[in-house]
């Protein structure tokens, strides 16, 4: 009778710690969201911290807990809390100019969770490049071209003209994965059973 109770408690304790790290990623998600914006893009979309957060998730929580932690995120804004960027929330956000860009963050924290899961044995360094190298590529080719659809969708432009509104984010997101490369490798290695657990 221990030998199979002790697994179940195993799984529920990796359950318990699996939800702690989502909602916690996710709540950093909505503060990266919600402190003043930078600025904005011709295009009407805003400067946030926001990718930073999802970058970071991402690279700590590997591919499948970082993309969660961003689909929590996006179903408590929709919901209505407002901690979409500008301090907004609810599900108009989906149809305003914003709305590939809210797609693609999923879809983004999966990619560079999984090329930092694959990565998170390797020297720190080696770690950091790697996961940067992923973010840049994410940046432009996921959510740079995932944005600017929205945008050429929602504003009724050419997607030239939309991808000429995104372009303005790469070079300011390609450093948020930087920075979040060299602290996720940092905690990895402060954390080394987060390793071991993550996916």
């Amino acid at each position: 009778m221990a030998q199979s109770t002790a697994p179940t408690s195993t799984r529920r304790t990796s359950s318990t710690t699996d939800l702690a790290l989502i909602t916690t990623f996710a709540a950093f998600i909505a503060v990266c969201a919600i402190l003043p914006n930078l600025g904005t893009t011709g295009g009407g979309v805003p400067f946030t911290l926001q990718m930073f957060g999802i970058f970071l998730a991402a690279s700590v929580l590997g591919a499948k807990r970082g993309a969660l932690a961003v689909l929590l995120y996006l179903a408590v804004a929709t919901a209505g809390v407002p901690v979409f960027s500008g301090g907004t929330g609810g599900p108009s956000a989906w149809s305003s100019a914003s709305g590939g860009y809210l797609v693609a963050f999923p879809i983004a924290a999966f990619i560079v969770g999984l090329v930092a899961s694959r990565a998170a044995r390797l020297n720190p360094a080696i770690f950091t490049v790697i996961v940067s190298v992923a973010a840049a590529i994410v940046t432009v080719g996921v959510t740079g071209l995932i944005g600017a659809i929205g945008m050429s969708i929602k504003l009724n432009v050419d997607f030239g003209v939309a991808w000429g509104y995104a372009t303005p984010f790469f070079f300011f997101d390609i450093v948020k994965g930087v920075v979040a490369a060299i602290v996720a490798a940092a905690v990895l290695r402060a954390f080394p059973q987060l390793v071991a657990t993550k996916r």
